[in-house]
């Protein structure tokens, strides 16, 4: 038992070095960053559920395979979370060492000064016409600013021990500290934030963050259940797109009202102009501008003449020309009993495009702005579906309902704005009007400061470590041991240096540093060297 106490003891102790490791940590990073990969190229059922039915009909071999493998579901699947937290364990492990270790260098005093300075990568050396004191006041001047200590020496001389370069270690501390930071504040982000989408026709329609039940979609954080979100309205009252002459766009504006806090108790509206990349900041949340289209406006004429007006966003099925589809439906009025309600039911679909071209009788777009607005549409009556319970796109109809023969097509036809199609029961179908819709993106990531502040941490950190060198310098002076030579200088002066990381740049500051303490300066003419001293060796 001992001996299989000793090797289970031994096996963790391995493994957790291992872990803690910076090489483990930096290949932790790559997986983590490999494992992405699938969620950015792969549609995800948190974002989009249609794509991925989308990508089970294209590839349907393929597809239940990597749903098994949780590809559809990379960033909450159980592989992707043990590489986060291995991740977390093996940078903190490291990075608590590393710390321990700074401090301990930080508080002692640097290495005494070697023997041999001349095998030190540079080296210079001098005899100076100045006393040691003379010498030890310069050097203790020019290396002010270094981390120094002063000894004497076993042969009557002194030497000084410098180092520089401390803020390296800080910054390379600060950046893996931030990553840490980060990733931590993005896992926060994914517990407590939420995301929503929503489309707002631009015709005053108001919404109000009051449940998920106003949004088109919803994505809620682990912890989020979607009652308590932070309360605000916002009322779009207009939508300005401007183009260019090719079709691209080259602004959007959306004239919106807001109001929360307080003025939700008194019903004040403050202006806002929407644009992309620039979000209302409001309660707490960020909305953002995320996309755009159009509304055709229809009113129905029924024949005992009720009418009843509907408009709904659809669907551009071309970005360039802003061709969309859509599908508008409406319930008859006055009918109580449900059978005849549901075989009464009209929808209104086809294509809708802001300028018209024809290619025949087949409508097409030739730019996304409003020109020419035109609409073909196909009037379908009967049961649209909407009572059995399944769930349809409001962008078209059920077509099993037209497969049964339930809905059926009653008129065809090309609209303007104005025009009307009257069926064979007399109910007029006509075409009112176009409105914009904006596609708004509702964010609330409590942790969103920390991400920015950390970010910056980061950028300092990695900056600070590229930027400043380790180095450390020597100075010994000792009396000439011959000073009763004629001529002879009365002290010998070795300097000695050694870059603890990239020594690139290194020699130009050594070479400056020994000019100013050896009195050698950059000019090395015999009338220089007659007047500072002759450097006797140089390696540098």
């Amino acid at each position: 038992m001992p001996g299989f106490l000793k090797i289970t003891l031994a096996f963790l102790r391995n493994t957790w070095r291992g872990l803690t490791s910076m090489r483990t940590a930096l290949v932790l990073l790559f997986l983590l960053a490999l494992a992405s990969l699938p969620g950015a190229l792969i549609p995800q059922r948190s974002l989009n559920q249609s794509e991925v039915d989308r990508y089970f009909s294209d590839y349907p071999t393929l597809a239940p395979i990597l749903d098994k493998l949780g590809a559809f579901e990379v960033f909450s699947s159980v592989w992707f979370a043990s590489i986060y937290v291995l991740l977390f364990i093996s940078l903190i492990g490291c990075l608590l060492p590393r710390c321990w270790e700074y401090y301990k260098q930080w508080r002692s005093k640097p290495v005494r000064t070697p023997r041999n300075l001349a095998r030190m990568p540079h080296y210079e050396k001098a005899t100076l016409d100045a006393s040691v004191d003379e010498v030890m006041t310069s050097a203790r001047k020019r290396l002010r600013g270094w981390r120094m200590v002063e000894r004497e020496e076993a042969d009557g001389g002194r030497s000084i021990s410098a180092e520089r370069g401390f803020l390296r270690e800080i910054g390379n501390l600060v950046f893996h500290f931030a990553l840490v930071g980060m990733l931590i504040s993005v896992a926060g982000g994914k517990l407590y934030g939420y995301e929503g989408q929503v489309i707002v026709v631009a015709n005053g329609s108001e919404f109000c963050n009051a449940g998920t039940y106003n949004y088109d979609s919803f994505r809620a954080g682990l912890t989020v259940d979607g009652t308590q979100l932070n309360p605000f309205c916002v009322r779009v009252n207009d939508f300005d797109v401007k183009y260019l002459p090719t079709g691209q766009v080259e602004s959007f504006r959306v004239d919106m009202q807001y109001q929360a806090d307080d003025d939700l108790d008194t019903n004040t509206w403050q202006p806002y102009l929407l644009q992309v990349n620039h979000p209302l900041r409001i309660a707490g949340d960020r909305v953002y501008l995320t996309g755009n289209g159009y509304a055709p406006q229809f009113t129905v004429t029924f024949p005992d003449g009720q009418q009843r007006t509907g408009i709904i966003q659809w669907q551009p099925v071309s970005v360039q020309t802003m061709l969309s589809q859509g599908a508008t439906k409406f319930d008859p009025p006055g009918v109580l009993d449900d059978v005849q309600r549901r075989q009464k039911q009209l929808a209104i679909t086809g294509l809708f495009a802001p300028t018209a071209t024809f290619d025949g009788k087949v409508l097409s777009s030739g730019f996304p702005d409003l020109l020419d607005p035109t609409v073909a549409v196909d009037v379908l009556r009967g049961d649209l579906g909407l009572d059995s319970g399944r769930g349809q796109s409001i962008f078209g109809v059920d077509q099993s309902m037209v497969d049964q023969g339930r809905l059926e097509r009653v008129a065809r036809k090309n609209l303007r704005p104005g025009e009307d199609i009257t069926l064979d029961d007399g109910t007029k179908v006509r075409f009112d009007e176009v409105k914009r819709w904006a596609n708004l993106q509702i964010s609330y990531d409590p942790f969103q400061p920390w991400v920015l502040g950390f970010a910056i941490a980061i950028i300092f950190g990695i900056g600070t470590s590229l930027t400043i060198k380790r180095r450390r310098v020597w100075v010994r002076v000792v009396p000439n041991p011959e000073p009763d030579e004629p001529g002879s200088a009365r002290t010998v002066v070795e300097v000695g240096g050694l870059a603890r990381t990239d020594q690139a740049g290194y020699g130009e500051e050594f070479t400056r540093l020994t000019a100013d303490l050896l009195g050698t300066g950059v000019d090395h003419s015999p009338e220089s060297r007659a007047v500072a001293g002759p450097a006797r060796e140089r390696k540098s």
